[in-house]
C-alpha cells in the first residue's frame, strides 16, 4: 500500500503531494491536470487521493483499493 496523494493550492498553481512529504511530486498550472496525475499515482499505489478547493478545504476524496470504510452491500 502506497502513500495517500494529496492535490493542494501552490502558490498561483497546484501541487500533487504524497502523505508526509515536504515537496511536492509534481506542480500544474491547473487543478484537473494536478487532479489527473494524482489519480494515476493513487491507482497505481492503490491509495487514497484527496482534492483541495480554493478555500483549503478538502472538497472530494476517492479510494483507489485502500477504503477505509467501504461500502456495505444489502442483500435482501
Amino acid at each position: 500500500m502506497g502513500k495517500d496523494q494529496f492535490v493542494v493550492k501552490h502558490g498561483d498553481g497546484w501541487a500533487v503531494k504524497g502523505a508526509n512529504n515536504n515537496r511536492a511530486t509534481k506542480v500544474t498550472s491547473t487543478q484537473g491536470e494536478a487532479i489527473r496525475i494524482a489519480r494515476g499515482i493513487a491507482r497505481n499505489q492503490h491509495s487514497e487521493m484527496r482534492v483541495q478547493g480554493n478555500d483549503g478545504k478538502f472538497r472530494t476524496c476517492n479510494s483507489y483499493g485502500n477504503d477505509p470504510c467501504p461500502p456495505r452491500d444489502k442483500y435482501f
